[in-house]
């Protein structure tokens, strides 16, 4: 099969900077091509596919499974891209349109046309951390769309456990949020709200009686070969949402919990069977041109491996996310894939099913990754986003302040300016005594969700919709009380917890490679040394006074005060 849509795999999330656009023609072409060359891959199997009616024959199904991760309601493409080999020089890759959920509907209406039988899979992190057109109206219009792109199965991630267990179910059962809150001044964003359309599977997440939070897996019969659907979601979700929102929740071992269901389908007769895990892995270097397609993967690490070594046989596609990678590995046989994120890719497998076996033919099936071209070639479905465009937009354009340069969200040494402007800016909210009277601030880095661009020549004007993008969770600002002594055992177990980024008013000299107890020094706030029996009022947001991000020490903060909402809904 030919190797025409390889792209190289991004380091992070879609990429959004740098705007290198591939010829129109161009990526006309290369879209043409995606659609040639997985007709081909039907035809290279040797299967002779039948149409969805009919009877039974001893000649192999071919199923397509298409596949997406972490979309966060990125509904629409924003400058969203991936790097892609230059056809005229493949040597020098450029950065093409990516993403979007018109052109992710267009690509999907595509690959499913021209295959018989097809099931459309997502693997988490639907929503949260999410832009304007999906939190203002609490995530619906994300669900809405899922539901319009036939989104058939999906795993929950992490992400959808950011408002709570009730608010999820809530946003998947349907009804208005306004209505169980009391609060008339909200209003759904469709009216009535019937929720998803699409069950969620997870066997790993249990509560507190031992039963299943959400039914483990989905079986769904294609041309007479049951193929069965096993869900899973990172077992360290209790330390990365606020720890209330999953009260009550366990979140269980993935490999061990998707092998005793997978042997719940098989006494049935399904052999066929994918596991859905919202759990990821890393195949390439910083600054690697690896390709997203390379089945090699000799530098893949991370949990998603450690999970698919421990995996059952039985178990024949592993489709991952969470890290917000592409890669395609094939380890003794089995694909693990993952479509970076965002919405800037798609998996795509076709899977030959044995009528002799029900079982998967590994040696025969075939997957890629494919990007989400931003092409008028394929049919853009916009009427998918339109009817929720008017109001994020409007609340979107709303200058809020002016900045004087660029922030960035790029760790440099465990600094980020936008940590820091963030961190002052509660510091600053909270300083008042009637506000908490706070000495200082410590942000979260992986609460950065992206920097703030000035556009132009400073003074730059800054728009509600450039602060939601930094900030799109809706936390609220907890000022607390530690003593000296136990504040300097929460910056030293930073390394283990994740980077803290600090207000103006505090500062410390830190020790890289001491033991812990011997990298924070000369620990000052607003100028003065801090008495480790002193006492200490500082602020977080809500998140990390939960002891989210692994931050457990602040489960120990004194006289809290609730002092204000972040949420820039």
């Amino acid at each position: 099969m030919s190797r025409p849509f390889s792209s190289a795999s991004p380091t992070s999330a879609c990429a959004q900077p740098g705007r290198w656009w591939v010829p129109r023609a161009r990526r006309a072409a290369s879209a043409a091509a995606v659609l040639a060359a997985l007709t081909t891959a039907v035809a290279l199997t040797g299967c002779a596919v039948p149409p969805a009616s009919s009877p039974i024959t001893a000649a192999p199904i071919l199923l397509r499974v298409i596949a997406f991760n972490d979309l966060h309601g990125n509904l629409e493409s924003a400058a969203l891209t991936l790097s892609h080999p230059d056809p005229a020089n493949p040597s020098q890759p450029l950065r093409v349109a990516v993403g979007g959920a018109a052109h992710q509907a267009g690509l999907l209406k595509a690959l499913r046309a021209t295959a018989a039988h097809s099931v459309v899979v997502t693997s988490g992190d639907s929503i949260g951390g999410t832009p304007l057109i999906s939190a203002l109206f609490f995530h619906e219009s994300t669900i809405d769309v899922l539901n319009r792109l036939g989104v058939d199965v999906a795993a929950p991630g992490n992400h959808e456990f950011d408002a709570g267990v009730a608010e999820l179910q809530r946003l998947l059962g349907g009804g208005c949020r306004a209505a169980q809150a009391g609060d008339p001044s909200v209003r759904c964003a469709l009216d009535p709200y019937a929720g998803a359309k699409f069950p969620h599977v997870a066997a790993n997440i249990l509560k507190a009686d031992g039963s299943a939070l959400f039914a483990p897996s989905w079986v769904r019969s294609y041309g007479g070969i049951r193929v069965g659907f096993i869900g899973a979601t990172t077992r360290s979700t209790p330390s990365i949402v606020a720890p209330s929102g999953v009260a009550g929740l366990r979140f269980t071992d993935e490999a061990a919990a998707i092998n005793a269901e997978a042997a719940r389908p098989q006494a049935q007769g399904v052999q066929a069977l994918v596991a859905v895990i919202h759990e990821g892995g890393n195949t390439g270097e910083p600054g690697s041109t690896m390709e997203w397609n390379d089945a090699g993967c000799a530098n893949r690490r991370g949990a998603i491996f450690d999970i698919e070594r421990r995996l059952s046989a039985a178990v024949d596609v592993v489709l991952s996310g969470h890290s917000h990678q592409g890669y395609r590995c094939v380890i003794g046989g089995r694909p693990v894939m993952q479509a970076v994120a965002l919405g800037c890719g798609v998996s795509v497998l076709d899977l030959v099913l044995d009528p002799k076996t029900d079982d998967v033919d590994r040696s025969r099936s075939l997957h890629r990754n494919l990007p989400v071209f931003n092409d008028t070639t394929l049919p853009a479905h916009r009427e998918l986003i339109t009817a929720q465009e008017p109001a994020p937009y409007a609340a979107a354009l709303r200058s809020v302040g002016r900045i004087g340069g660029s922030f960035s969200s790029a760790a440099n040494n465990g600094n980020m300016s936008a940590g820091r402007l963030i961190a002052d800016a509660q510091w600053a909210a909270t300083r008042a005594p009637e506000r908490g009277a706070s000495q200082f601030a410590l942000m979260n880095s992986g609460g950065v969700r992206a920097g703030l661009a000035c556009r132009g020549t400073p003074p730059c004007e800054v728009s509600f919709g450039d602060v939601f993008t930094m900030q799109p969770f809706g936390n609220s600002l907890v000022v607390m009380t530690l003593s000296g002594a136990e504040l300097k055992a929460l910056l030293e177990s930073q390394p283990r917890a994740g980077a803290l980024m600090p207000s103006s008013s505090i500062r410390w000299l830190w020790r890289a490679g001491a033991a812990l107890g011997q990298r924070v020094h000369d620990l000052r706030i607003q100028g003065r040394p801090v008495d480790p029996a002193g006492q200490v009022r500082f602020t977080v947001n809500s998140f990390m006074a939960e002891a989210g991000d692994g931050h457990t020490l602040l489960a120990q903060g004194r006289d809290r005060l609730d002092a204000i909402s972040t949420s820039t809904r």
